[in-house]
């Protein structure tokens, strides 16, 4: 229930909305073309390292030795729990209890509503797309046709990579183009000796790298005091060195230095407001979370970075009668199409060698075997479209297992000093294909105290997802046993859509506004000053982590938003 009906008018030359990867650079960006520029967050403020308690923190400083007890879990995080919310990081997640959802069929919506968003606790892997992805959906038939190609986004990905610093390896391959690089991580023994295996193995392009990911190994970069990964492997609870990129160690203190950004916590934006006469958008009607208060914010430009789904369920509500069942929703695509990446599943086993050998800090980061599948028509026929990667790691059992084994006096001595056997395991991560049929829906009949309508999840895996899983636990498995790898498990945790954490596609963009949302530009075709660059513009998942893919095509979308108020085209 709204308690305050105020209406304040605030005049901003732009507004975003979300304070995450996408929405830190839309800030960043407009910022910088001198826009005065409002972020609305919906989350409460963090503040780069003010607000990361638990940053330097070992388990025994914890209260619970860095777990979640079980009744706060299920009094608060009864969802968020899926993908493992633990004491040192769980105050980045939403609590369930405040920000809840329902499923049709099983949806892990895991999401942290706070200044920086997900941009504090992801995981960092950075990789470019190819045409092999920007081609996709007109090669095969599903979907529509992405709007753009690689050449149109590959300067956009050269600029972003110079800002946020990608460390990684360049390869020369056609699926996966190199970045502008920072000096590589190291793998460790075991990884390397599986390089060599698969790399006088196979002949089908396969090849085993580190992860390319978005942290600092070498010099600064810009925002607030970046330096150099510290190798302490504590990412997801907040990075005091500024080492891997966040939107509040990097783009939002350089929109901040300019003197043209406000932040505004606490914040809901209830709906995009249109107007009739001029057929765009005037600006954004809010609820404060603490006042309970609707307030008015007006700008030229509208950036909506509220996630995919956020996104989506926004413009849903924006209705008028011009758009009746949503803003831009002409084509009637708003909020399907719901896309992730599929993982879960793999194989892993032990290996008897290299005893001698250790490695040096706690990397945070792992190897990466990009897509081999379908790569063309030469390519080994298997029974399902599009391709899959594999993320993983190998390591060496530490002093926590002792623990189970009761032992005492010079036999636990003796077990602490022994490190234990190597370990490896890779995970597969698979391109989720568009469906219409996957989607969202509001719950008007069921309201939460911001008088904000249910969002529904009704999306799942289909059978080209499942054929490609098989397929992927079978390669993992023989590309371990090729390496000598002993007792090799294939495991599957039947993870459902949305533990990937990568949704998108709920305002996809294409050429034809009868079956998309957007144009190449992330505008919208029909509210020519609204723009969404978040995974909500998405056409096609591919393999490839897309977080990159969102801040390159944030960065092209602004610059072309800018370049049109002032031309007076907006």
């Amino acid at each position: 229930m709204i308690l305050n009906t105020t209406i304040i008018d605030h005049d901003y030359d732009a507004i975003v909305v979300g304070s995450g990867i996408s929405g830190g650079w839309a800030a960043k960006e407009l910022c910088e073309k001198g826009l005065k520029t409002l972020v609305l967050e919906r989350g409460r403020m963090v503040k780069h390292r003010d607000d990361y308690p638990t940053a330097n923190l070992d388990p025994w400083d914890m209260p619970h030795g860095g777990k979640t007890p079980a009744d706060i879990l299920e009094k608060d995080y009864f969802k968020q729990k899926r993908w493992g919310v633990n004491e040192g990081n769980r105050h980045f997640y939403n609590k369930d209890s405040d920000y809840s959802y329902d499923e049709i069929k099983p949806f892990d919506w895991i999401r942290g509503t706070q200044v920086g968003g997900r941009s504090i606790i992801w995981g960092k892997q950075t990789y470019r797309w190819s045409d092999l992805d920007f081609e996709a959906n007109a090669r095969d038939g599903y979907g529509v046709d992405w709007p753009v190609r690689y050449k149109d986004i590959a300067p956009w990905y050269s600029y972003v990579e110079k800002f946020i610093g990608v460390s990684g390896q360049a390869l020369g391959l056609r699926q996966l183009p190199d970045s502008e690089f920072l000096p590589p991580m190291d793998l460790n023994c075991l990884e390397k000796h599986l390089q060599q295996s698969i790399a006088s193995t196979y002949t089908d392009e396969r090849v085993l790298t580190i992860g390319r990911v978005a942290h600092i190994t070498e010099g600064t970069k810009p925002g607030d005091g970046r330096s150099t990964c510290q190798n302490r492997n504590r990412c997801d609870r907040g990075c005091p060195f500024g080492a891997y990129f966040s939107a509040n160690s990097s783009t939002l203190p350089v929109a901040q230095a300019t003197g043209n950004l406000t932040i505004r916590p606490h914040s809901i934006a209830a709906e995009v407001l249109f107007d009739q006469d001029t057929q765009k958008a005037t600006g954004i009607r809010v609820i404060d979370t603490e006042t309970k208060e609707e307030l008015v914010f007006t700008a030229k430009l509208i950036f909506l970075n509220a996630s995919a789904i956020g996104t989506a369920s926004l413009l849903m509500r924006s209705k008028s009668e011009r758009f009746p069942n949503g803003m831009g929703n002409d084509s009637g695509e708003l909020g399907h199409n719901i896309m992730d990446h599929q993982l879960g599943s793999g194989a892993g086993g032990k290996y008897d060698g290299f005893k001698d050998s250790y490695y040096k800090g706690r990397r945070p980061n792992g190897f990466y075997i990009p897509r081999f599948r379908n790569l063309d028509n030469k390519s080994e026929k298997v029974d399902f479209l599009r391709g899959y990667g594999y993320q993983g790691g190998a390591s060496r059992g530490d002093w926590s297992r002792v623990i189970a084994e009761y032992q005492y006096g010079a036999n636990l001595k003796e077990a602490i000093l022994d490190v234990g056997d190597w370990s490896i395991g890779m995970g597969g991560f698979g391109e989720v294909l568009p469906y219409h049929e996957n989607h969202i829906k509001l719950n008007y009949d069921k309201l939460d105290q911001y008088g904000m309508p249910t969002i529904v999840f009704d999306a799942e895996f289909k059978e080209n997802e499942k054929r490609m899983k098989e397929d992927w636990k079978v390669q993992a498995a023989e590309m371990l046993e090729n390496a000598g790898v002993k007792d090799v498990n294939i495991y599957d945790s039947n993870a459902p859509i949305g533990k990937g954490i990568h949704e998108m596609g709920t305002a996809r963009m294409g050429k034809d506004p009868k079956t998309s949302v957007l144009n190449k530009f992330n505008q919208m075709h029909a509210v020519k000053n609204v723009f969404a660059t978040d995974g909500s513009f998405m056409t096609s998942s591919a393999t490839q982590n897309p977080s990159l893919t969102y801040m390159a095509f944030t960065a092209r979308a602004v610059n072309y938003a800018v370049d049109a108020l002032k031309k007076g085209e907006i």
